[in-house]
């Protein structure tokens, strides 16, 4: 195990200096890095929008607009194709997904039904299906009415076309503001994820993004007076619509589109040059010039209306006939909305309404103050995970931590070398594994110690000690993986930036503790050869400890049971803190410009707006205060009014550094996959335990680990943290990270169950908690000692995790010795443990077969 061949020593330095190339241009100025060659490594980790500030918004499809546009298109087709057959109907209408016609001749129906043939034929689906569908069925059981109806498989492969198409004009409309490097993609199968990093305006790019932007030219009804209009009834083929003005005018518009925006080439904003007023030019294409031509020829000395979106942005008067293809639209514009209307009309009209049902903007200020809380972190989370460990051993330690600097090196090198973005929790989820990465080399080593004291040499001790620790170190990495899997599938965001890295870091975690710290040992043999093991400054733990643990079983027992059932019904009765994750509403970050921020005025000016449940309380420091808004019921669009209203009353005196807004529909959805994430995680890891182990460890394992996860949200009921997103992302690690501990014990209780075939099951289970305790105390001080640094500089964004992370890390040590071992007597691993076999064999000595 020791021996590295040359080629494989070659191998593994090649590895590591790999990605130490790949992970230095992190630590370089973009600037800097550019005048480099173009042959040296420039790819840096990509900041998420919670570091470099930035807005992530999440747009949901209207499907009844669709529905709503199949239906008027299917209409005018009846229409059309019934007046050329020459075919008498009536009361052609529709509602909800069905349109309806009756045909007046009752000799004409099967005529009617050859000249409509058409709109139930299979239309070919392309890549939707593979083949075609059928967008329309023909209901004609009445005698003499025909009702046409949009199936799901229509409606599915409306919303999908729709969709391509949407995000197409998304994109359009996101690059022309000018951002960098945004992203627009597919969610499902009627949402569209924007993520634009750095944007200063959010607002500005929610009003882009919420605009149909279908722009038509159409005629106004001078029949009649349009307040007799609205008085009595428009004239057949005519509508009321009502300008952009506050208060709205109303407009007599006939229906019939001269020209639509499809047929625009070209808008900008330019400059009125009479008034010197900001107007929207355009200019059509061929078709749509010769359109507007001949209708305003035919029409001069009348109004024609500009409609966006239903609502009227001018009418003026048509003095002359407009043949040259282009024209200005004139209106209370400002140089940005006139700006912003011509961005809507480059990039085209969406074919259906996008609502915002979540939204997650980070301020840039906010952004810096996190990676700087994160940095500060990381580093003192390191020193104190390096200080530790060369107290606990020594030189093995001082090699242990040059193997930990290679291990971060490797998550940054392989984090740039994906393209991966760094989050928040995912620097929480580095600093997290620095802790945790120490593990596999505090099992190595304890192995190796306890090898020696068994009398072998010390390479022999060595030798065995990483032999031995290889499937330990196996089995309790894959368990937390398990779950990390789970996390990345699961969850969003900054979450599963968290997933990403914390999977990094297990994996890299292997290589460097078992691979990169066997070869450092091995040179050192070389070199030193060594008589004994290096001493240690500090000896936490003594050898041949010989606490009995079972013995006090029923009492942990009580203890735990008494915990667990308080915790569910506190959890039960007074309820855990959901953040906006789970329970939908509106959580905003503001910090005063000038003093200290005044938590009585703005709970005052808040209420004043209506907007519902309000809570405003200190956030960090006397500055910064967190605002949160319960959930309106007026659904998704009512959350984003809250925001403006807020907004509009505070941004004079407070500088909005975090906006987050959950609709509804997003809540209850995170709340499902949260709780089905569990459940996968559990049944994953316990399908894994079973594998590898009896089923008595399968189950005990699952048993401590729930116990972990019940102790933890009773400690989310007590505490009164917020429960989110990043809170199930700590449950789910505790969940990994109990197993880890699990395993280790439970692997050296399978090792000793086939060496001493005689010891009574709680003997047995003493001396394997005996013998592993130093390991478990070793690493949970290194896991504590990591997120002590990240409770304590980490920031208050992810104090919740952090918190819950800390306790589930101390419970999880706890669960894995006094539930999870005892827990086997209880199954009955060996079928003849009874009570009297905890006295002691031939003297408190084990009989080994």
């Amino acid at each position: 195990m020791l021996y590295f061949s040359r080629f494989k020593m070659i191998l593994i330095w090649v590895a590591v200096a790999i990605t130490v190339i790949l992970a230095a241009p992190n630590l370089i100025p973009a600037s800097t890095l550019a005048q480099l060659p173009s042959w040296v490594p420039k790819r840096q980790m990509t900041l998420g929008l919670d570091l470099q500030g930035g807005s992530h918004i999440l747009l949901e499809m209207n499907q009844n607009d669709l529905i709503k546009d199949r239906l008027e298109t299917t209409r005018d087709e009846i229409r059309t194709l019934l007046r050329d057959a020459k075919i008498g109907y009536t009361g052609l209408a529709g509602t909800g997904r069905t349109l309806q016609v009756r045909i007046t001749d009752p000799a004409q129906v099967d005529a009617a039904k050859t000249a409509l043939k058409t709109l139930t034929d299979p239309v070919a689906a392309g890549l939707f299906t593979g083949g075609s569908i059928q967008e329309m069925t023909l209901d004609d059981s009445e005698p003499g009415l025909l009702k046409f109806n949009v199936t799901d498989a229509g409606v599915k492969y409306r919303t999908s076309t729709a969709l391509t198409q949407s995000i197409e004009v998304v994109e359009r409309r996101v690059n022309e503001l000018g951002t960098t490097e945004p992203i627009v993609q597919r969610q499902g199968d009627d949402r569209i994820l924007v993520q634009v990093p750095g944007l200063q305006d959010p607002q500005r790019l929610k009003e882009i993004l919420g605009q149909t932007a279908k722009l038509t030219f159409q005629m106004v009804d001078q029949s009649m007076p349009v307040q007799d209009a609205l008085n009595g009834r428009p004239p057949a083929g005519s509508s009321v619509l009502y300008s952009q003005d506050d208060p709205p005018v109303p407009y007599l518009i006939e229906n019939r589109v001269i020209v639509s925006g499809e047929n625009l080439v070209d808008a900008q904003a330019t400059y009125n040059s009479q008034n010197n007023e900001p107007v929207v030019s355009f200019r059509f294409d061929s078709k749509g010039a010769a359109r507007f031509g001949q209708a305003t020829a035919q029409n001069v000395g009348k109004l024609f209306a500009i409609i966006l979106d239903n609502q009227v942005i001018s009418a003026p008067q048509i003095r002359e006939p407009i043949l040259g293809g282009t024209g200005q639209i004139s209106g209370n514009f400002t140089a940005q909305s006139a700006n912003d209307l011509a961005v809507l009309l480059r990039a085209g009209a969406l074919p259906a309404t996008l609502t915002v049902i979540e939204e997650r903007t980070v301020g840039p200020g906010l952004g810096q103050d996190s990676i700087h809380a994160g940095k500060v972190a990381g580093i003192i989370g390191s020193i104190l995970v390096v200080a530790f460990m060369f107290v606990a051993y020594g030189f093995l330690g001082f090699l242990a931590n040059i193997a930990l600097a290679v291990h971060v090196a490797m998550i940054v090198g392989v984090l740039s070398l994906l393209g991966a973005t760094l989050t928040l929790p995912g620097i929480a989820g580095i600093v997290l594994t620095i802790g945790m990465a120490v593990d596999s080399n505090v099992l190595i080593y304890e192995r190796i110690r306890e090898e020696r004291r068994a009398g072998r040499s010390v390479i022999q001790a060595i030798d065995t000690g990483f032999t031995k620790a290889l499937a330990t170190i196996v089995d309790s990495n894959i368990t937390s993986l398990i779950a990390t899997v789970v996390l990345f599938y699961l969850g969003t965001g900054p979450v599963k930036g968290f997933a990403i890295t914390y999977a990094i870091g297990i994996l890299t975690t292997v290589f460097t503790a078992f691979t990169f710290t066997r070869l450092l040992v091995s040179i050192w043999l070389r070199r030193a050869r060594p008589k004994e093991l290096p001493r240690a400054p500090v000896t936490f733990v003594p050898p041949g400890t010989k606490i009995p643990f079972m013995g006090i079983r029923r009492w942990t027992f009580t203890l735990s049971s008494a915990l667990s059932i308080l915790s569910v019904v506190l959890f039960m009765t007074v309820g855990i803190n959901y953040g906006i994750d789970f329970k939908g509403g509106s959580l905003i970050e503001v910090q005063a410009k000038s003093g200290n921020a005044d938590l009585a005025d703005l709970r005052a000016r808040l209420t004043e707006l209506n907007i519902g449940e309000v809570q405003v309380q200190q956030f960090g420091t006397p500055n910064d205060v967190l605002i949160r808004v319960g959930t309106q019921d007026g659904g998704e669009n009512a959350e984003q009014t809250v925001i403006d209203k807020v907004r509009g009353e505070l941004q004079d005196n407070y500088d909005f550094r975090r906006v987050e807004v959950v609709g509804p529909t997003v809540s209850g959805e995170l709340a499902k996959q949260g709780t089905i994430a569990m459940l996968i995680a559990l049944l994953g890891i316990l399908i894994y335990v079973w594998f590898r182990f009896e089923w008595q460890f399968a189950v005990g394992a699952i048993v401590a680990t729930v116990h972990d996860v019940v102790m933890t949200l009773g400690f989310f009921v007590i505490t009164g943290l917020e429960f989110n997103q990043s809170s199930l992302a700590a449950i789910l690690t505790i969940i990994g990270y109990s197993l880890n501990d699990t395993i280790v014990v439970y692997d050296r209780v399978r090792e000793d169950l086939r060496k001493y075939k005689r010891m009574p099951l709680p003997q047995l289970l003493n001396n394997a908690i005996n013998e592993t305790l130093s390991r478990t105390t070793l690493t949970s001080v290194t896991t504590i000692l990591a997120l002590l640094a990240l409770v304590l500089f980490g920031g208050e964004v992810i104090r919740s995790f952090t918190m819950a992370m800390l306790f589930g890390v101390v419970f999880g040590t706890y669960s894995s010795i006094f539930i999870a071992a005892p827990l086997l007597i209880l199954f009955k691993l060996r079928p003849q443990a009874s009570a009297d076999e905890e006295k002691p064999v031939n003297g408190g000595k084990a009989v080994a077969t």
